[in-house]
C-alpha cells in the first residue's frame, strides 16, 4: 500500500498520521512546502519518499508533484490530507490523477459552510438561516434578511479565526472594517446566532458507516473563549457516550454523515443544544483541531491515528475505544499580553493531579504571549484524563482557580 501524504511536517501531530500508516504496513510519500534540509530527523526516518512544492493549497503544483510520484512509482494507492486547509486540494488532486478517496463533490460541500447549509438545509436538517456574502454592501443587505443577532465567519474557515457575532449595524460595520470588506471581494457567510449550549461530534467513518465517535463539550462556548480573557476557554470528552441524552445528537451525526456522502474519512461536526432544540452548525472532512485526538487517544487507551491509517489503507478498524476516561484541554491565558513573567500554583497542580495530566505546556519565562484569538493551545494549556466526567469538570476548575499565568 502507497499512500501520499500532504504536509506531514507540520502541524506538528501530523507525523502520528505519518507513523499510523507505518504502523499498518504503508510506504509513505510526503509532499511538503518545506524543503528537506528543514525537515527534521523523525519525518525524515518516517518518509520513505519526498516531494517539495512551492505552496501546498496549489492545485496544480501538487498534482505535477503526485504525477511525479506516479511515474517513478510504486503504484499510488492512496492520497490523504487531514488539515483543513488541504482536504480540498487533496480531493481536486485525486479526481485529476484517478487516485481513489473522498469525492469532491463531498469535499467541496465539507469545506465551504454556505454550501454545506443549503444543502442540508434542503435535505430537511435544522440548520440556521443564512446568506452568502463577498463585500461590505452584500453584508448590509443579509443584516436586514438573516436579522440579529448573527454571525459573519469565512466560508472556507476553520475554529473561530475572522469570525464575529453581530448584534447590530455598527457591530457590522466594525467587522467589514476589520476585514476589508469594502476594499476586496472575499467569501463570507452570515448566519443567524443560534443560543445555547455548543459542542462538536467527531468520527472515523469508513466506507460510510461510523467506526469510531467522539462527542465534546465546549465550556464556554468558542466565541465567548476566544474573546473573553478571563475565562479558562475549556474542550471536555465525555466518556458516557451510551446516555439517552446523546441518543439524538448521535442520530443527527450519523444523518448528516450519510447525506453528505462521506465515505472514508475523519469527520468533525460543531452542533448547538438551546431553547430551538438540536441544531447542525458545521461539518469538516478532517480530524478536530487542537490536537484533540491526543486526548481521544489517552481516554480510549487506543490508538486512534493508527486506526484511522487502517481505515484508509485497509477499510477495517480493529481496537475498539475503552471509554474508561472523560478527558479535556484546558487553556490558560495570561493576566495580560505582553512577555512571561511566571506561574502561580504549577507545582499544587501537579501534585493534586499528576497523574490525570496527559500533557502540559506552560510558555517560558521571558517568552512572548500570544492573543487570546489565537486559539485554545496559543499560550499555556493541559490536557487531561479522568474517569469520571463530572470529576473531569471538577478538575478543571481547581486547576483554573489555582494555575496562573502573568505577564507584563
Amino acid at each position: 500500500m502507497h499512500v501520499i501524504f500532504l504536509a506531514p511536517h507540520f502541524p506538528p501531530n501530523q507525523r502520528r498520521f505519518v507513523q499510523g500508516l507505518k504502523n499498518v504496513g504503508a510506504r509513505v510519500t510526503g509532499v511538503c512546502d518545506a524543503r528537506p534540509e528543514h525537515l527534521d530527523p523523525e519525518i525524515k526516518r518516517l518518509l520513505d519518499d519526498y516531494e517539495y512544492v512551492g505552496n501546498i493549497t496549489d492545485d496544480d503544483a501538487v498534482t505535477e508533484a503526485v504525477r511525479r510520484i506516479q511515474r517513478r512509482g510504486p503504484w499510488v494507492h492512496k492520497l490523504e490530507a487531514t488539515v483543513e486547509a488541504h482536504v480540498l486540494t487533496a480531493a481536486r488532486v485525486r479526481e485529476r490523477t484517478a487516485i481513489p478517496g473522498l469525492p469532491l463533490a463531498v469535499a467541496e460541500r465539507c469545506r465551504d459552510k454556505f454550501l454545506m447549509k443549503q444543502f442540508l438545509t434542503e435535505q430537511g436538517f435544522p440548520c440556521a438561516r443564512q446568506a452568502a456574502v463577498s463585500t461590505g454592501a452584500e453584508a448590509r443587505a443579509a443584516l436586514q434578511t438573516v436579522g440579529v443577532p448573527l454571525v459573519l465567519k469565512p466560508r472556507a474557515g476553520a475554529g473561530a479565526a475572522a469570525t464575529y457575532r453581530i448584534d447590530s449595524a455598527a457591530d457590522l460595520e466594525r467587522a467589514i472594517a476589520e476585514t476589508g470588506l469594502d476594499q476586496r471581494a472575499r467569501p463570507f457567510t452570515m448566519e443567524a446566532f443560534l443560543s445555547g449550549h455548543e459542542g462538536f461530534y467527531d468520527t472515523l467513518t469508513i466506507n460510510g458507516q461510523v467506526a469510531f465517535e467522539g462527542i465534546c463539550h465546549y465550556y464556554p462556548n468558542v466565541l465567548e473563549a476566544m474573546r473573553t480573557r478571563e475565562v479558562a476557554a475549556r474542550i471536555v470528552v465525555t466518556n458516557r457516550l451510551d446516555a439517552p441524552g446523546y441518543a439524538e445528537l448521535r442520530q443527527l451525526g450519523r444523518r448528516v454523515i450519510t447525506a453528505l456522502g462521506v465515505t472514508t474519512s475523519a469527520t468533525h461536526m460543531e452542533w448547538f443544544f438551546g431553547p430551538e432544540g438540536l441544531k447542525f452548525s458545521e461539518i469538516g472532512a478532517r480530524p478536530p483541531g487542537v490536537h484533540l485526538w491526543d486526548i481521544y487517544c489517552a481516554a480510549n487507551e487506543f490508538d486512534l491515528y493508527t486506526e484511522w491509517a487502517r481505515a484508509v489503507c485497509w477499510g477495517v478498524m480493529e481496537a475498539q475505544p475503552s471509554r474508561r476516561f472523560a478527558g479535556g484541554l484546558l487553556s490558560i491565558r495570561p493576566d495580560r499580553d505582553g512577555v512571561v513573567r511566571g506561574y502561580t500554583g504549577a507545582e499544587e497542580i501537579q501534585r493534586r493531579y499528576g497523574d490525570n495530566i496527559i500533557a502540559a505546556h506552560l510558555p517560558p519565562v521571558g517568552s512572548r504571549t500570544q492573543p487570546i484569538e489565537a486559539g485554545y493551545r496559543a499560550n499555556a494549556w493541559l490536557y487531561l484524563r479522568h474517569p469520571d466526567y463530572d470529576g473531569c469538570k471538577a478538575m478543571m476548575d481547581d486547576i483554573e482557580a489555582t494555575l496562573k499565568m502573568y505577564a507584563g
